[in-house]
């Protein structure tokens, strides 16, 4: 899932890119709020982490500009204001979630994590979906109770999927979300990872729409 990371503190923000990547994200970073503002406004992003601090446009600006122009991603804020007047107005600006300076990196992912899922209506760290379970937090799909070894970005197609289960995803969207240096958006790269993802499965976990996309079934949707 691709997620953009906006925070002008080099360190940190070369810090927190690391442990996002390690977590199985592909991360976009920003250190200027306009730049941010722009990215968040026309690209696709799965959630947010977003400093209140930023140079040219503050982070409660850029937060308020998404929300006016309807963009709904989560987004988690950052900020080394303490002041609790501070997290109301980030909250009621349209923030999911507030983590103060200084903080641990594995309760930034846990978070993050968090407000991913709750946008997808799905409260638990495990996505069930018929015979196939999903833990997002050891990033580890079974199926009948045994593992199946996925790469990294097996592993970002199916979480992508089994998040937005009964959702037909565009091939541009996954394409977007799975982006790495090696990964070609314009090739047919998304339909030989769903291929190679298939063969590893002994179940039909991803249906194809032709002309549509793909989806995983929500098997506890009404018929």
């Amino acid at each position: 899932m691709r997620i953009l990371l906006a925070e002008d503190d080099d360190r940190i923000r070369s810090d927190v890119s690391r442990a996002l990547e390690a977590a199985g994200y592909v991360v976009d970073s920003q250190a200027n709020g306009e730049e941010a503002w722009f990215m968040g406004d026309t690209e696709s992003y799965a959630a947010a982490i977003l400093d209140l601090g930023l140079p040219g446009m503050d982070g409660l600006a850029v937060l308020k500009r998404w929300r006016a122009a309807g963009r709904d991603f989560p987004v988690l804020v950052l900020t080394a204001r303490g002041a609790w007047t501070e997290r109301v107005e980030g909250i009621d600006a349209g923030a999911d979630d507030y983590l103060p300076k200084p903080f641990r990196m594995e309760e930034l992912v846990a978070r993050l994590r968090a407000i991913i899922r709750r946008s997808g209506g799905q409260a638990s760290p495990v996505v069930i979906v018929g015979e196939a379970e999903l833990d997002t937090r050891q990033m580890r799909l079974s199926v009948h109770g045994v593992p199946i070894n996925l790469s990294p970005q097996e592993y970002r197609l199916v979480a992508y999927l089994m998040l937005h289960k009964g959702r037909v995803v565009p091939q541009q969207e996954l394409a977007e979300h799975l982006q790495a240096d090696h990964f070609e958006r314009e090739s047919n790269a998304v339909e030989v990872l769903v291929g190679r993802v298939r063969r590893k499965l002994p179940i039909a976990l991803i249906e194809t729409r032709r002309g549509f996309g793909y989806t995983v079934a929500d098997s506890d949707a009404a018929p």
